[in-house]
């Protein structure tokens, strides 16, 4: 179960860290190109890639020690 968590919210979070690259770089919002006409979706999306990048990083740091 832990495996396909980690997975899970591995992928989420490089999404999300690809999506701030784009925002950063070239001022382009993947998620909101995709979702821009559904604000409660985007809110979703952002929920899940948010929760996503603390499961992965408590999953990491226990891998770590």
């Amino acid at each position: 179960m832990t495996n396909i968590l980690y997975s899970i919210a591995g992928i989420l979070t490089i999404v999300g860290a690809i999506n701030w690259g784009l925002v950063g770089v070239f001022d382009y919002n993947l998620v909101s190109t995709l979702f821009g006409t559904m604000p409660g979706i985007m809110k979703v999306v952002y929920a899940a890639i948010g929760i996503s990048g603390l499961i992965f990083g408590v999953l990491w740091l226990g891998n770590v020690r």
